[in-house]
């Protein structure tokens, strides 16, 4: 259970999440996810990293029990600051990082996902932020780079999820294929990347990162502001009490986090 890092093939690092049962990573996994992403860039070996996940899905987001179970704001704020830095590190590795998304990519999925350089998902993936509904906000900065500004608005307003496919039809996910393929192809197309030369592939990213219109730190830190303001006044506390509790609203119901 964690981080753990393999290479497949020369050139490639493999990164792997495994924080079963549904990959909502606590703090501490968090930091360690972006300091295995940020020395895998940082290896000369290296000139692609594939970032996947075991089990269930790609990635669940944060850990909410572990905020339950705080009295204060120590664990709300180690997610923000652990987060910030695993998108930050996913989005500044020294190399292109590909993602191999299966299932579920939610919360802080996103952010990883929406950071990455590439998308292979599996045609049983789905994407979306069920952040209203856990009592926070953020990360619509990274599905802003997923799918268009009005769909990024009513899939946040509504915590509702996309398909792989749907997102393939935007342009984001590069294939979209079975689950068992996934694996295989995330690495293909790793191995593309992994033949440029090695210099020259950084100075790729590099450049690239460079050009993007939106600063993506700053505008997620930006987002964070917003997630304080609603543990302070204590309108988070009481959405997150309501995590796994039935709905009794009689309310249509919209896609949850898996439990």
């Amino acid at each position: 259970m964690g981080v753990s890092t393999s290479r497949p093939e020369k050139g490639i690092c493999l990164v792997t999440v495994d924080f079963p049962p549904v990959n909502a990573l606590p703090v501490k996994g968090w930091y360690e996810l972006a300091d295995t992403v940020r020395a895998a860039g940082r290896d000369p070996e290296n000139r692609c990293v594939v970032l996947a996940a075991e089990g269930r899905g790609f990635n669940a987001g944060v850990d909410i029990k572990e905020m339950q179970r705080d009295p204060g704001h120590t664990a709300l704020i180690g997610a923000n600051r652990g987060c910030y830095e695993a998108f930050a590190a996913v989005y500044e590795c020294e190399v292109p990082v590909v993602a191999a998304v299966g299932g579920f990519c939610l919360g802080g999925g996103i952010g990883l996902a929406g950071n990455a350089d590439a998308i292979v998902a599996s045609d049983d993936a789905v994407f979306g932020l069920p952040e209203l509904d856990r009592g926070a906000l953020g990360a619509a900065t990274h599905l802003a780079r997923l799918v268009p500004q009005h769909l990024m608005r009513a899939l946040y307003y509504t915590s509702r999820t996309a398909t792989a496919q749907e997102l393939h039809a935007h342009g984001s996910v590069w294939k979209v294929v079975p689950r068992d393929e996934l694996p295989s192809t995330a690495l293909k197309l790793a191995r593309e990347i992994a033949r440029k030369d090695g210099t020259l592939i950084r100075l790729a990213k590099a450049a690239i990162n460079g050009i993007d219109p939106v600063d993506v730190r700053r505008s997620y830190r930006f987002e964070q502001g917003f997630t304080f303001e609603a543990n302070l006044s204590g309108v988070a506390d009481r959405v997150r009490d309501t995590f796994g509790a039935p709905d009794t609203s009689g309310a249509p119901a919209t896609e949850e986090a898996p439990q």
